[in-house]
C-alpha cells in the first residue's frame, strides 16, 4: 500500500470515527432523556448489545489490511458460529425459560408448551420477515418481492440486520429475565462467533465488488441491530414478568430459525461440510462450558 493509499484510509477511518463517537453520545443523551438510564435491566441489555456489535467491528477490521479468509476456514467458522449459537438457545434460552415458567407455577407439561410456543412464534415471525423484507444471500442470491429494484447494497444490509436481529433480541431477553450469569454467558457466546461473522461479512462484500473501506464499514454497521434488538427484548420482557417464558423461547426460536435457515446451509454449500460440522462441534461445545461454568 503506497502513501498516498494509506493517507486516503487514514482520512477515511478518521471521518468514519468521528461520526461513530458523535452517534454514540447522541443516543447516550438521549438515553437519559427517555429515562432507561434508571433500569439496570435495560442498560445491562444495550451493554451487551454494544459488546456484542464492537465484537463484529472487531472482526470486520482485518479487512482493510487486506487480509482474507480461505473459503473452507469462512464454513469452518460458520460452523462455529451456528454451535455457539445452538448451545446459546438451549442453555442460556430453553431451559432458563422452562424454570421461568415453572417459578411462576406452571408444571412441566405447561412450561414445556408454553416455551415450545414461543420458539414456534419465534421462527414464525423470521420466516414472515424473511419473505416480506427484500433482502440478498452472498450465496443464495436475491429474495423477498422487488428484490431487483433496490440497490443491492442495501439488499445485503437488509440480510445482515435480519442475522443480528434474533441475536440483539436473545442478549435483551436475558438480561431482563435471566440472572446475570446466564445472560453474561450468552453476550459472550454471541460475541465469539460475532468476531468471524463480521470478518465474513466484510470479506464477502469486497468478493461481490466493493471497496474494502466500504465493506469494513458496512460490517461494522451490520452489528448497530444488536443493541437496539436488545433494549427492545429487556424492555418487552420489564413491561410483564408474565412474558418472560415466551419471551426467552420467541429469542430461542428467532435463533434457530436463522441456524437452520442461514448459517449451516451457507457453511455447506461449497463442499466443507465436515470442516463445518467440526466448527459447529466445537462451538456447541466450548459455549456449553461457558455458560455451564459461568451458572
Amino acid at each position: 500500500m503506497n502513501i498516498l493509499a494509506k493517507t486516503y484510509l487514514f482520512r477515511k477511518m478518521l471521518g468514519f470515527s468521528l461520526v461513530l463517537v458523535t452517534g454514540i453520545l447522541l443516543t447516550q443523551m438521549l438515553w437519559q432523556k427517555m429515562g432507561f438510564a434508571s433500569s439496570p435491566q435495560v442498560t445491562a441489555a444495550l451493554t451487551g448489545g454494544l459488546i456484542a456489535a464492537g465484537a463484529t467491528a472487531l472482526g470486520a477490521l482485518p479487512v482493510l489490511l487486506s487480509q482474507t479468509i480461505a473459503p473452507r476456514t469462512q464454513d469452518t467458522l460458520f460452523g462455529f458460529g451456528a454451535g455457539v449459537m445452538l448451545a446459546a438457545c438451549a442453555f442460556s434460552l430453553v431451559v432458563p425459560g422452562i424454570n421461568a415458567a415453572k417459578l411462576q407455577g406452571a408444571g412441566p407439561w405447561q412450561a414445556s408448551l408454553m416455551v415450545g410456543g414461543g420458539i414456534l412464534l419465534g421462527g414464525a415471525l423470521l420466516l414472515l420477515i424473511d419473505k416480506i423484507v427484500p433482502h440478498e444471500h452472498f450465496i443464495k442470491g436475491l429474495e423477498g418481492p422487488e428484490a431487483k429494484t433496490i440497490r443491492r447494497t442495501w439488499l445485503f444490509v437488509f440480510a445482515i440486520a435480519l442475522h443480528n436481529l434474533p441475536e440483539g433480541l436473545a442478549i435483551g431477553v436475558a438480561y431482563a429475565g435471566t440472572d446475570a450469569l446466564h445472560a453474561s454467558a450468552l453476550t459472550m457466546g454471541i460475541a465469539i462467533q460475532d468476531i468471524p461473522e463480521g470478518l465474513i461479512v466484510a470479506a464477502a462484500l469486497v468478493a461481490v465488488g466493493y471497496s474494502r473501506f466500504k465493506s469494513v464499514a458496512l460490517g461494522i454497521l451490520s452489528g448497530v441491530v444488536e443493541p437496539i434488538a436488545a433494549v427492545f427484548g429487556a424492555l418487552v420482557v420489564g413491561f410483564s414478568a408474565s412474558l418472560l417464558p415466551w419471551s426467552l423461547g420467541f429469542a430461542a426460536g428467532a435463533m434457530l430459525f436463522v441456524i437452520s435457515h442461514e448459517i449451516i446451509p451457507e457453511s455447506h454449500r461449497k463442499g466443507h461440510e465436515l470442516f463445518a460440522t467440526t466448527g459447529l462441534l466445537f462451538g456447541f461445545v466450548i459455549m456449553m462450558m461457558l455458560d455451564t461454568a459461568l451458572s
